[in-house]
């Protein structure tokens, strides 16, 4: 039978939210009193911590004191050798580890077989010694180690400080695209070759028109200057070369025999002959004084835009937009070498006025090669990212490289560095895209650069004398990958 009903007070109603900060209200009662209290240590937990960081810092350096009071009675007969009366901290490679020697720490702890203690050569057969490091397992370190290790500075050459460079005066006169130019040898004129069909000669001093020469029917593309004589050269898009006399101003020789326009030109500095490239895929060598061919250097798949020569051999190199560069042996007209590290067309090419070796360029980046075997030696260490036309060197190690979009960087030559980023600046009334530039050269003296541009426009650059390390500071990282290609 059921009791008697108990009479139960009325709950009141109460929402949710009240009840549940009554709950929070018990539960911070209850825990209140250890709140903020670390549990009581555990020697045993302690000891297994330790012992798992030691192992993952130190994976096999170990404490060698209890060997010490072991072989105590070996090492006396070793007192008068410095590697084992005192106990070190010996780092791999021979300058620290004789260092590390002579200190009197009580201590030891060993890495790499050359910093053991001679007395405890038969201590490690046993067991008891200490865990001795190979100095090859060193890749395979863990990287917290590295704090300990001596910090090995980058073999990278540092950059010197140069001042930026700014253009210091606009010269326009030409109708059309300036294709290229060459320096006198006087260093009192230099030539430029247009778009409008014209050669057009300028003082450099004074940055005045001195004359203008006609005869091509189409674009100028190629011009030099020879050191020997009164002679100017220039090629064209109208599959002409010519040669100037500078005496009577007129044309004296054409050299026939392209199928196609002619894109690059150069002098033989030593020899009377002139070479050719152009969009027949075939580098020519003509005889200045006969107008006779010599050789037909056949061996590229496309368009020969850029062609260098020098006094010993390779004596031609020729680049191409079929993306390789080739070495010629001018006796028998045969290729001597094919550089194949470029993935785009070589459109320009530089060899370094003093030293032996030279830059080339393309699209996805500008390397340097050493001569005459043609080793790769290192890419430059930033990326123009766009169609190099044009690059020159001076004797101070300047590289200097014109770009399609109408940039124009700056580099160090020894270390690669890209020191200054320019961008030109097109004259009133042309487009932006106009911005470009195809043709640039240094005087003979290498303190005035030239570039010949696509608004039309000639314009001259010269270091800023106002410059110091303190307002331009060198800001440079060496690189951490060296590319081996």
């Amino acid at each position: 039978m059921p009791g008697p009903a108990m009479d139960l007070e009325p709950v009141e109603p109460q929402s949710l939210k009240k009840l549940s900060l009554k709950s929070q209200k018990r539960a911070l009662d209850l825990f209140s009193p250890t709140h903020g209290r670390l549990p009581p240590p555990d020697p045993e937990s302690k000891k297994i911590r330790i012992s798992h960081k030691l192992n993952l810092e130190y994976g096999g350096i170990k404490s060698t004191n209890e060997p010490r009071r072991q072989v105590n009675s070996t090492t006396t007969a070793h007192r008068n050798q410095p590697s084992g009366s005192s106990d070190v901290l010996a780092l791999p490679g021979p300058e620290g580890s004789r260092d590390a020697q002579k200190a009197g720490a009580q201590n030891a702890l060993v890495v790499g077989p050359s910093a053991q203690p001679k007395g405890l050569n038969n201590v490690g057969a046993s067991g008891k010694s200490s865990a001795i490091v190979s100095t090859s397992a060193s890749s395979e370190r863990n990287l917290s180690t590295s704090a300990i290790m001596e910090r090995i500075p980058s073999k990278w050459p540092r950059p010197e400080w140069r001042a930026p460079w700014k253009c210091y005066r606009v010269i326009s006169g030409h109708l059309g695209w300036v294709r290229s130019v060459a320096f006198d040898h006087s260093n009192t004129w230099f030539c430029t070759g247009s778009a409008d069909r014209t050669i057009k000669i300028w003082d450099v001093a004074k940055g005045t028109l001195k004359l203008t020469l006609t005869g091509h029917i189409e674009q100028v593309r190629g011009l030099a200057v020879s050191s020997k004589h009164t002679y100017m050269f220039s090629a064209g898009d109208d599959k002409q070369v010519k040669c100037w006399d500078l005496e009577q101003n007129k044309v004296i020789r054409s050299y026939h025999g392209h199928l196609s326009g002619v894109y690059c030109l150069g002098l033989h500095p030593t020899i009377d002959i002139l070479l050719t490239g152009g969009r027949d895929s075939v580098c020519r060598v003509w005889d200045i004084r006969t107008k006779m061919q010599i050789f037909a250097l056949a061996g590229h798949d496309n368009t020969v835009c850029s062609v260098f020569t020098r006094p010993t051999d390779p004596q031609v190199v020729t680049g191409s937009h079929d993306s390789t560069i080739k070495f010629w042996d001018l006796r028998y007209g045969k290729t001597m070498l094919t550089l194949t590290h470029h993935k785009k067309s070589v459109r320009a090419m530089a060899l370094h006025p003093t030293e032996d070796c030279f830059a080339s360029a393309s699209a996805e980046n500008i390397k340097k090669f050493n001569l005459p075997k043609g080793e790769f030696l290192h890419n430059m260490l930033s990326q123009q990212k766009t169609i190099i036309n044009s690059m020159a060197v001076n004797e101070e190690g300047v590289l200097a490289t014109g770009g399609d979009n109408g940039s124009l960087w700056f580099w160090d030559w020894k270390s690669g560095h890209n020191f200054q980023q320019a961008q030109t600046i097109v004259q009133p009334g042309s487009l932006d895209s106009e911005a470009g530039i195809y043709a640039l050269s240094y005087d003979v003296t290498g303190s005035r650069l030239v570039t010949c541009e696509a608004d039309k426009t000639i314009k001259m650059w010269r270091e800023d004398e106002t410059a110091t390390p303190e307002t331009h500071p060198l800001n440079f990282k060496p690189p951490k990958d060296i590319r081996r290609f």
